[in-house]
């Protein structure tokens, strides 16, 4: 008899298995909304299916009376811009700075403490302070993605340099590479599969930074919305478009997998696919 610690789901139960839970908490939530509304058919808290699946229809379909622009989609569109900007900018700065200190000790002792010490600040708590020094449009929400998440893929990228296998380093320093051909065609192809792994876990941490900015400082966008809708208790609203925010950060972590089988088949069979 196998131990449990030896029996690997194929993919298709792993699938099965996963949306155990999801399906768990949709029918608490079902029953809760259920028993809630036959006690009292205006509780706003629980909101029916139906009367969700009609708020966010209107959203999804009607023009805005004031602007003409349809919410969801320029919502939408508004935060997916800065998330992608924040992010993209990140994987790139991530990359650079990760691999010199990766890959130069010296840098690594000069730039390493300056790293960890930015990466213990609550990006949270310096948001009054990008307010002020850049404003309020969208830079200041799109440096506070890059300052939460920035130092993050530094340090994932960096260590992941340092753990290389050292005969790589010393094969192509005998065949006669410098050090920027090494890091250029020995460190970098390798790092590039993990800088996908690595913006895949920071993508969490960023919906989250930008959410925060646009609640606080926006006319636009998913957490704008959300947080003008709670001063109403518009629950037929915020729980949609919560499921939304999801939904879309689901299918960019997708896009990454993706992305990385089809870019560097290798990684994935050597054991980098998640």
């Amino acid at each position: 008899m196998k131990k449990l610690i030896n029996i690997k789901p194929h993919r298709a139960t792993a699938w099965l298995l996963g949306a155990v839970p999801i399906l768990i908490v949709i029918f608490i939530y079902l029953g809760v909304s259920n028993a809630r509304l036959a006690e009292n058919p205006h509780d706003r808290l629980f909101p029916s299916v139906a009367t969700m699946s009609t708020s966010f229809k209107r959203l999804a379909t009607h023009e805005n009376v004031r602007t003409g622009d349809i919410t969801l989609w320029t919502d939408t569109a508004a935060s997916l811009s800065r998330l992608i900007y924040g992010v993209g900018l990140s994987a790139l700065i991530g990359l650079a700075v990760g691999m010199l200190c990766g890959a130069i000790p010296l840098a690594g002792g000069l730039l390493s403490p300056l790293i960890t010490v930015v990466s213990l600040i609550p990006p949270l708590a310096i948001l009054p302070i990008l307010f002020i020094a850049l404003g309020t449009d969208e830079l200041s929400k799109v440096m506070l993605i890059v300052i939460g998440v920035c130092p993050f893929i530094i340090r994932d990228l960096q260590a992941h340099a340092e753990r290389m296998p050292h005969e790589q380093l010393i094969k192509a320093q005998t065949l006669g590479g410098n050090s920027w051909q090494i890091i250029v065609r020995v460190l970098l192809p390798q790092l590039l599969p993990r800088l996908i792994q690595s913006v895949r876990l920071a993508l969490g941490s960023a919906w989250l930074f930008l959410i925060a900015a646009e609640a606080i400082a926006a006319q636009s966008g998913l957490g704008y919305r959300i947080f003008l809708y709670q001063r109403y208790l518009a629950m037929e609203i915020i729980l949609p478009y919560v499921g939304w925010i999801t939904l879309l950060a689901f299918l960019m972590d997708r896009l990454l997998v993706l992305a990385s089988r089809l870019l560097f088949p290798w990684y994935s069979a050597s054991g980098g696919k998640s």
